[in-house]
Parts: structure tokens; C-alpha cells; sequence
């Protein structure tokens, strides 16, 4: 794959997935997580900073997709994109008390079909 190609594909789903990330949190899951916060005496974080490390974040997520979807179906690709980027998120940070259980109803299909779209984007710019 070129790497303008390349550069393309991993651009293109680090919009996906911050978009979707964005719409997500902001729409679906934030009284989740300001709630779930409060109870615990914290007020959660949502400073410009926070944003921009998201941000980040999107790219990392967007570089793994990139990688994995080299040796996977597109099936595979997601699935696999999906347990490394949220699951294990999920993990942590429910080990650390700090994820509101009751969002995972939105979270789990919304961050699936992140993970599906950001995977049918870079598998659309390694064909042909």
C-alpha cells in the first residue's frame, strides 16, 4: 500500500472513530458517566484537554485497525479491533470503579459498529 494511501485510510477512520466517539458520549452515555461520577464524589473530566486526548486516542485506535486489518478479514478485523480498543478499556476502568455498568447497553453496539466502520474504511483503502 502507498503511503499516501495508507496516510489516507488511518486520516479517514481517526474521523470516523472521533466523530463516532463524540456522538456517542455526548449523546447517548454522558448522564452515565456525570452521574456515576457525582456518586463517587469526583466530577467527571471533560476539560479541552480531555478532548484532545481522545483525540489521540482515535488516532492510536485508527493505527491498530490499520495493522491488524493487513493480516484479518474484515470480520475479524473488527472484532479484534473491538476487544483491544473498548474491552480492555472496559476492563480497566471498571477495575478502577470508575465505568457506569449501566451504559455498556449503549456502549457495546455503538462501539461494535465503531470498530466495524473504522475497519470497512481501511479495508476499502487496501483494495486494489
Amino acid at each position: 500500500m502507498k503511503i499516501a494511501k495508507a496516510i489516507l485510510s488511518v486520516f479517514s477512520a481517526t474521523l470516523w472513530i472521533s466523530l463516532s466517539e463524540f456522538a456517542r458520549n455526548e449523546f447517548f452515555v454522558k448522564s452515565f458517566w456525570i452521574g456515576h461520577y457525582q456518586g463517587l464524589g469526583l466530577t467527571f473530566p471533560s476539560a479541552p484537554v480531555n478532548g484532545a486526548i481522545w483525540g489521540l486516542w482515535s488516532l492510536l485506535f485508527a493505527v491498530a485497525v490499520f495493522i491488524i486489518a493487513k493480516k484479518f478479514t474484515l470480520v475479524q478485523t473488527t472484532l479484534l479491533s473491538w476487544l483491544v480498543a473498548f474491552v480492555m478499556m472496559w476492563v480497566v476502568i471498571g477495575n478502577l470503579g470508575v465505568l457506569p455498568i449501566g451504559m455498556l447497553w449503549y456502549a457495546v453496539p455503538l462501539s461494535i459498529l465503531e470498530s466495524f466502520v473504522a475497519a470497512l474504511i481501511v479495508k476499502y483503502f487496501q483494495r486494489g
